[in-house]
């Protein structure tokens, strides 16, 4: 009787990597689901804004007075965690991600070389919230939604973030290469 990991299946959609057209359209596929569920594109960016501002309120704090949370994002707050659809896909993303990882034999954790690059990483990370949330969404929402929805806002984002990724990278190259 021939194993999981020895059939040609496995190791076509868990061990190898798929290709690029391949990914694309799951990926597309996946948001026209979400899009028909939620009535709303892929978004990853808003639902970290309530996971702050829960572990806020868990805190002691009273984020629901804040003029952000006024009106529907109000009421989203008051309903928590559980009942947030946005949150319980992103749950799914981070779960999905260390599975495939693990299925494929790719997870690993990687010892840090220096406080620099725990300093680039931080400061990255910082960029990142900080220009997601002036673009009005993560480069799911903003870019890939964004295009998928016909909306100018998606190409802007996608010459911008093309440009963004091409400044780090000479930063990267010159500080750590």
């Amino acid at each position: 009787m021939m194993k999981i990991k020895d059939s040609p299946s496995y190791k076509k959609f868990i061990i190898k990597p798929w290709s690029l057209i391949v990914g694309a359209i799951v990926i597309a596929i996946l948001n026209i689901i979400i899009f028909r569920i939620n009535g709303k594109p892929w978004g990853v960016n808003a639902p970290i804004t309530y996971w702050g501002a829960w572990i806020y309120k868990a805190l002691g704090a009273h984020p629901e007075n804040w003029s952000y949370f006024q009106g529907n994002k109000g009421e989203i707050l008051a309903k928590g965690f559980s009942n947030h659809s946005g949150s319980i896909m992103n749950i799914g993303i981070i779960l999905g991600a260390m599975l495939a990882a693990l299925l494929s034999s790719q997870f690993r954790i990687r010892k840090i070389n220096s406080k620099k690059e725990v300093l680039a990483a931080i400061i990255g990370g910082l960029l990142m919230g900080f220009g997601a949330t002036i673009a009005l969404g993560c480069n799911i929402s903003a870019l890939f939604s964004g295009i998928a929805s016909m909306s100018l806002h998606g190409w802007e984002y996608l010459i911008f973030a093309f440009l963004g990724a091409w400044v780090g990278t000479k930063l990267l190259v010159s500080f750590f290469i």
